[in-house]
């Protein structure tokens, strides 16, 4: 049977061969498991960002090409498990937004920080950066995906195995882009809980003046960021389901 190519995946097996080594070698070089590197070799399987790294860093050698696919306008392209979109079909999305979610520790305070989006060039994809948190030791950056089937948008952040993930719809009319956000709670000691909440991105260049830090009710501005974080559920761009609908 003819062995799968392409130029990356010659490259790797050059490589090996140059250094007479063995693919189990490489695996536990770039600590992935031997059938991810076997099932990327093959093409049955594209490599993530995060194991080419780890590949090039094994072998030393550059193996991701700059700008590597282009459309048909000659932009770039981002990987396919990041939904294969181009950078120019992205523009409208980058910008600096006014994000807005529950606070989980403290009874109908909110948190406003800021969150950017922009094109990185290296990895050719969107990729976000939170700022301004009053929290910031759980300050958040990570790659966006785009669902060509659903609609959404989606802030991931992935990090040693742990995932924290915002799904957003398509802009209302406001520009505004609404979701849930689903990551883990500091919950004291050692503990971390799942928790999910609304959230809502409005972009900053509407807003006259952003303000960003913990709102706590009957405080300036906690009313105002309150009526915006409510249209999530109201105007039906997500459903939390709760406790009380299972004892119903």
């Amino acid at each position: 049977m003819r062995e799968y190519s392409d130029p990356m995946s010659d490259r790797i097996r050059e490589e090996l061969g140059r250094r007479r080594a063995s693919r189990q070698w490489l695996a536990n070089e770039a600590r992935i498991s031997l059938s991810t590197l076997e099932k990327g070799l093959a093409g049955q399987r594209r490599f993530t960002t995060a194991t080419l790294v780890r590949i090039e860093s094994a072998l030393g050698v550059a193996l991701r090409v700059r700008g590597r696919e282009q459309d048909e306008r000659g932009g770039d392209i981002a990987p396919d498990e990041l939904g294969a979109y181009s950078r120019h079909a992205v523009r409208w999305l980058e910008g600096d937004y006014l994000t807005v979610r529950p606070s989980f520790g403290i009874d109908q305070a909110l948190y406003a920080y800021r969150t950017e989006i922009h094109w990185d060039v290296e990895e050719a994809h969107l990729v976000f950066r939170e700022s301004e948190r009053a929290d910031a030791d759980y300050t958040q950056r990570g790659d966006v995906a785009l669902s060509s089937q659903s609609g959404h948008i989606y802030l991931v952040t992935r990090e040693e195995g742990q995932f924290r993930l915002a799904i957003l719809s398509r802009p209302t009319i406001a520009r505004a882009l609404c979701g849930i956000l689903s990551t883990l709670q500091a919950a004291g000691g050692a503990r971390l809980l799942p928790v999910a909440c609304p959230v809502i991105l409005i972009p900053s260049r509407l807003q006259a003046t952003p303000r960003f830090g913990l709102f706590r009710p009957g405080e300036e501005g906690h009313a105002e960021l309150a009526a915006l974080l409510g249209k999530v559920e109201a105007e039906g761009f997500a459903r939390l389901v709760g406790s009380s609908a299972m004892e119903a």
